[in-house]
């Protein structure tokens, strides 16, 4: 199954689990909107919170491109401060995990 599939099951159903084991122990997730990085166990604990949320909505994703090397998907989340993104994630893959993610989020109005 692509990781897409998997990433895309995992969010709708809430599963941090699922989606945390798509990510290499050592994978690396950059976010240019803040300019930070975190490496594989700061991320878990930011999925397992988000997804723990009622507040917050991670909107249905699509599929931008998706090969061996890289997917690139796109969302809109409603976060639990009332914000709002439209994202785009770019995912490095090796042997079949993420090794590094990048993300662009554009602030949305509610």
């Amino acid at each position: 199954m692509a990781i897409f599939d998997v990433m895309n099951a995992a969010v709708q159903n809430n599963d941090a689990d699922a989606y945390l084991g798509l990510y290499a122990d050592d994978a690396v997730f950059v976010r240019h909107q803040s300019g930070t990085t975190m490496n594989k166990a700061e991320f878990d604990a930011l999925i397992r919170k988000m997804m723990a949320s009622d507040a917050m909505v991670m909107g249905p994703r699509r599929k931008i491109y998706e090969n061996d090397d890289i997917l690139v998907i796109h969302s809109v989340n409603d976060y639990p401060d009332g914000t709002r993104e439209a994202v785009l994630m770019a995912c490095s893959l090796d042997g079949g995990k993420i090794s590094r993610v990048e993300t662009g989020a554009t602030p949305l109005k509610t």
